[in-house]
């Protein structure tokens, strides 16, 4: 096909903005990797004033990956744009998107700015931009529910001043596929340049992102803004898989391409699963669990004689699968950096030290070690690397039963000295809990959330467990893999009580 869109992807802006989830710049850095083995055209790496830590992580890849463009947002003024590029330089194909609000409730309610002064504002800030770098992205948050003719202003001023792709935002998932295709048609009579790329980034508020995408496509955008999994603010953005597998599927109709590599689709799916502890449900179209399952015997029967018959797509061109490793106790560390650089999974010489020791208790437990088990247990390693040193959980112990009410006993260590309790609760989660809160003498604490995801199957497979504490009003989050649902228990929640005790006596966030 002559025509191409670029998949722009804002899994590690957009989608981290996902309540709960929170990245270290060792994971970010690590999805980065793989989305340039996706092959997509655009990384969004985050929001460098934001804090410090997006900064890092935006010039982190900014620094390692190759391929993709970096993009960092900025919102339209002067010490975003400025912070944006220092971030972005050290990228081979940087990218400033800069973004305002054009919808007059957002301009009256949020920004409290008059039109002339929003106008004044895209202008100067996407000229500002352009100084630092040449490639420049505009956005006109709110552009569904902005005024058409405003919105065709605010356009002209951006392409004029140098911006090279013109973003409209669903921001609250509010059109229809056949509003938003007149929207996109509008702007591009406003601003008829082909060197000005349009550009649709839709929300799923009303489960329509997808559709609206695809119906930006057929309008003239040439570049999507998508996210892993779909996630993202509320309920979430559209998802990469699913708009480029309708474009692959469906290329008859659409009659444009990409450049994604599609095999590296499931991988992708399941890393950004694993690590956000975002679960994937089950009926999700593309990657979900039952995605390529059938149980009807009249379904069963015709894949049986063609598989045609009811997969519009085959498991195996998304990746579907695991790669088993020869790896286990007798593994060398050799052959374990080669298999951690060809997954693009970064590690120091310490925690190369801990996978290995890792493998090697797992092999006592199972016969075949798979990249999804390697991939949990690097991130079992990158959690331990990040956690907070100053507390260490030295040795638990459970007790439950039918006729038993469940307690536990902990002992940690909190910087020089060793604390040990004990608690009991409705359950042998709950009673690990009260036992840490008592050790970490942590009285205002409740857990909201805890989620056990299998990682591989078998009798010795890995199961992930993430927890969610609440402390005040803050949110704090812990996760851990084992082949113990127990232990990865034990070891999640000690990690999100870690964080509290570090916040509360050093006023950090975590």
């Amino acid at each position: 096909m002559k025509e191409t869109v670029k998949i722009f992807d804002t899994t590690l802006r957009d989608g981290e903005q996902s309540p709960g989830v929170a990245l270290t710049g060792q994971e970010k850095l690590a999805v980065a990797e793989q989305l340039s083995r996706l092959g997509v055209d655009i990384i969004e790496a985050g929001f460098p004033q934001s804090s410090q830590g997006d900064f890092d992580a935006v010039r982190s890849i900014a620094q390692n990956v190759v391929g993709p463009t970096i993009a960092g947002l900025a919102r339209c003024n002067q010490v975003d744009v400025v912070r944006t590029a220092e971030a972005l330089e050290p990228a081979q194909r940087p990218r400033i998107h800069v973004f305002i609000a054009t919808s007059p409730i957002h301009m009256r309610s949020k920004l409290r700015m008059s039109p002339e002064e929003v106008l004044d504002r895209v202008g100067s800030m996407v000229a500002l931009a352009r100084t630092y770098c040449d490639d420049v992205e505009f956005s006109a948050e709110d552009a569904t529910r902005s005024e058409i003719e405003f919105l065709s202003k605010v356009a002209q001023i951006a392409a004029q001043a140098g911006a090279r792709t013109i973003n409209l935002p669903d921001t609250v998932g509010y059109t229809t596929p056949a509003e938003y295709y007149a929207l996109v048609q509008a702007i591009r009579k406003a601003v008829p340049d082909p060197a000005v790329t349009l550009s649709v980034h839709c929300h799923n508020d009303l489960g329509l992102a997808v559709a609206n995408t695809l119906s930006g496509i057929e309008a003239g955008c040439r570049q999507v803004e998508v996210a892993i999994n779909g996630i993202g603010e509320r309920a979430g953005n559209a998802a990469l898989e699913e708009v480029v597998m309708a474009l692959t599927a469906r290329a008859d109709v659409l009659k444009v391409g990409h450049q994604v590599d599609t095999k590296e689709i499931y991988r992708a799916s399941q890393m950004v699963s694993r690590l956000t502890g975002m679960s994937i449900q089950f009926n999700k179209a593309i990657v979900g669990r039952n995605a390529f399952r059938h149980e009807s015997g009249i379904h069963q029967d015709g894949m049986l004689k063609d598989r045609n018959t009811y997969e519009i797509l085959s498991p195996e061109s998304i990746g579907l699968g695991s790669t088993i490793l020869v790896l286990g106790k007798h593994s060398g560390r050799h052959a374990l950096r080669q298999r951690l650089d060809e997954l693009g999974l970064t590690v120091t010489p310490e925690q190369l030290d801990q996978i290995q020791q890792r493998i090697k208790v797992l092999a006592e437990e199972k016969t075949a070690i798979n990249d999804q088990d390697l991939e949990a247990i690097w991130q079992g390693a990158v959690g331990a690397g990040s956690a907070i040193s100053e507390s260490e959980l030295l040795s638990w112990q459970v007790t439950t039963g039918t006729q038993v009410k469940p307690t536990a006993h902990v002992v940690i260590r909190v910087r020089d000295m060793v604390r040990e309790d004990s608690g009991s609760g409705d359950g042998p989660v709950h009673a690990l809990f009260q036992a840490l809160t008592r050790a970490f003498e942590q009285s205002d604490v409740e857990l909201s959330n805890y989620q056990l995801v299998p990682v591989s199957p078998g009798e010795g497979g890995l199961a992930t467990v993430r927890v969610e504490v609440v402390a005040g009003s803050q949110d704090f989050s812990g996760q851990a893999t084992d082949s113990d649902v127990l232990r990865a228990s034990a070891f999640a929640l000690h990690q999100a009580l870690s964080r509290v005790a570090e916040h509360l006596t050093k006023g950090v966030v975590a």
